[in-house]
């Protein structure tokens, strides 16, 4: 029996920084799909792809990640798909609000590696090294 790939969704709108962790993360097996900004993550996109993992941006257009993130939590349906955020913002304040929120993890963008937020994803869905 095949497994099945896990689909993660990036909600990013650097572009370039979506497509770095697109590629390095299909290297790695996941289906991925891309979102540039807050209003088009719905609750249709992510039951309808199966979404596995979401990796959020906070500042985003139209819609900023704090008020998706609350109404993702808020929705039962929604609720168990573990969120890491990927954030510029790295004040205290922050963390500590995404975590209240339940996020599994915050990155900030700055300091962090493509590698290590690849690897820290493959932990969070549990996926074989």
């Amino acid at each position: 029996m095949e497994k099945k790939q896990k689909h993660i969704l990036i909600v990013e709108d650097e572009i370039f920084l979506s497509n770095l962790l697109k590629l390095n993360l299909e290297k790695e097996g996941f289906e991925v799909t891309q979102v540039f900004d807050g209003k088009n993550v719905t609750k249709e996109l992510l039951i309808e792809k199966k979404i596995d993992l979401i990796l959020l941006d906070l500042i985003l257009p139209d819609k900023n990640g704090f008020v998706l993130l609350e109404e993702i939590k808020k929705d039962p349906m929604l609720s168990k798909i573990p969120v890491v955020i990927l954030s510029n913002l790295g004040q205290e304040e922050d963390i500590l609000r995404g975590k209240k929120l339940g996020v599994k993890d915050y990155f900030v963008k700055a300091k962090e590696s493509i590698e290590s937020i690849v690897k820290k994803v493959k932990n969070i869905l549990k996926v074989e090294e």
